[in-house]
């Protein structure tokens, strides 16, 4: 089967593996108590009302230095 895979063109490769992270995706989702969905569901919510992005990573780690 490996053999088989990596005759694949790259493309073909690249769809595999997100279809493979897909599908891992969808079973963890299914593991999820109800509070957790309804605080996921909250976050992006809140998220998509807010729109904040964050912050830079630089400014994160900047922050992160100067409080040790």
């Amino acid at each position: 089967m490996l053999a088989e895979l990596k005759t694949l063109p790259i493309n073909a490769k690249i769809q595999l593996v997100e279809d493979l992270w897909d599908s891992i995706g969808q079973e963890q989702l299914g593991s999820l108590t109800q509070a957790q969905k309804k605080e996921l569901d909250a976050r992006l919510d809140a998220y998509i009302v807010d729109g904040n992005k964050g912050r830079e990573i630089n400014t994160v780690l900047n922050n992160i230095k100067n409080r040790l």
